[in-house]
């Protein structure tokens, strides 16, 4: 059957609305996967006393790193145990990404196995985004009185929920992005950005990573202020800050954010090895309070409402990072 140029031009405008409305319908779908309930469970059994503060390399921080694997894994997703060892050398702990450590294992210097566990989203381009968060503690501290366990309710069970939704959500939106996504729960964050450093160090397909998006520490905030929420990103990359401002005032998120856009990025968290790169950041936090590195951090103190709308804003920046064409 011919069809003249017209009828040709309307066929294509038909198909182009359809798949915006498709494309739509599955952003809409991952994003009401998204829960305060689910937010409460992860927080309270990552930062439960049966965890002994997670510290990296021990059993606490095996039996989180279980829990997580096991939540992708109920996901339907791919996941990989990224094992690595650290090494105390003085008063720092290192890895293979940091130097040479055979003679420090050699010479009898406490080694520990540590693990990140990273899952992914096959996407139609051989481009990638990392989405990460650290779910290691400080562990137990024998020499306090009273309180020994670090929980980390907020530092950083808080940011390992985000992730967990978040991928969640990814893959229940039933669509293929066009970039991978890597979901990413760190190890070893509290001593020296261990795993973030090892991964960045030896993951193949560096140069094929397009952003990275950070969470570390985003279920409290000021007293003072609330619903405050830092948004850090990389100022080479202004969308960053509209995609944000856009998602505000369309979904109405009663958030507070402060914009902070930043040539480097090179704060104290997991988005230190990426932005050392060159790779485009985008990092959530709700800066600190009395609790943190204290043993009082704990799940009953996170402002569960407001991780939640955290959660969901990242996701739809998530969505962008993984769909648009660029940024």
């Amino acid at each position: 059957m011919e069809m003249s140029v017209r009828e040709f031009a309307g066929v294509l405008i038909g198909l182009f609305v359809s798949m915006a409305i498709q494309a739509q319908t599955s952003l809409e779908c991952g994003y009401r996967s998204i829960n305060e309930q689910d937010a409460r469970e992860v927080v309270s059994l990552l930062a439960s006393d049966s965890l002994q503060g997670r510290d990296a390399g021990t059993e606490g921080g095996r039996m989180a790193a279980e829990f997580v694997s096991h939540f992708l894994n109920d996901c339907n997703m791919i996941v990989i145990e990224q094992s690595f060892t650290a090494v105390k050398n003085g008063n720092n702990w290192v890895t293979e990404a940091d130097m040479d450590i055979s003679e420090l294992v050699a010479a009898g210097n406490e080694s520990r196995t540590l693990k990140n566990i990273v899952a992914l989203i096959p996407g139609i381009e051989k481009r990638a985004v990392v989405i990460g968060a650290h779910y290691d503690h400080l562990g137990i501290d024998t020499t306090l009185i009273g309180d020994q366990c670090f929980n980390g309710a907020d530092d950083n069970a808080s940011g390992v929920s985000a992730v967990l939704q978040i991928a969640r959500a990814m893959k229940a939106s039933g669509a293929k992005p066009r970039r991978t996504v890597i979901f990413a729960l760190w190890d070893g964050e509290e001593k020296g950005v261990l795993g973030s450093k090892y991964f960045v160090k030896n993951f193949p397909y560096m140069q094929n990573v397009d952003a990275y998006m950070n969470f570390d520490m985003i279920g409290r905030g000021p007293e003072e202020k609330p619903l405050h929420m830092s948004y850090l990103y990389t100022a080479g990359n202004p969308l960053f800050g509209e995609w944000l401002r856009a998602d505000m005032e369309n979904y109405g998120f009663s958030l507070e954010p402060f914009y902070k856009a930043s040539e480097n990025l090179l704060g104290g968290s997991d988005n230190i090895p990426f932005a050392r790169t060159g790779i485009p950041i985008v990092w959530y936090h709700t800066e600190g309070h009395p609790d943190y590195h204290r043993p009082s951090d704990t799940a009953d103190k996170i402002d569960y409402g407001k991780l939640t709308d955290i959660t969901r804003v990242a996701y739809l920046c998530t969505w962008r990072l993984a769909n648009e064409l660029s940024y």
